[in-house]
């Protein structure tokens, strides 16, 4: 992963992110020596936000494949949620 230095950010603004992504997908940013950000292309954004998703859709249709679902209308749904967000009285 390259590195740009908050000091070349300053100074050479987003010519510096260029020449550090035309090297690597992914680009670290450091202030006073410690990683503080890191930059990528639009690109690369778009296909680790892609992956992302892969992976949710994944999980769920492992959830729907191991019966972990549940069957409701929505007025159920809502009462059902209600009551997981309510805090406990009893744990007070």
């Amino acid at each position: 992963m390259g590195m740009i230095s908050a000091n070349d950010l300053k100074i050479k603004g987003v010519k510096a992110i260029e020449e550090a992504l035309s090297q690597d997908p992914e680009a670290s940013v450091s202030v006073r020596g410690q990683v503080k950000y890191i930059v990528m292309s639009n690109d690369q954004y778009q296909y680790l936000r892609e992956c992302e998703l892969e992976a949710a859709l994944a999980e769920s249709r492992a959830d729907v494949d191991a019966g972990r679902f549940v069957i409701e209308s929505v007025t159920k749904h809502i009462q059902r949620i209600t009551k997981l967000t309510k805090p406990n009285k009893l744990a007070a």
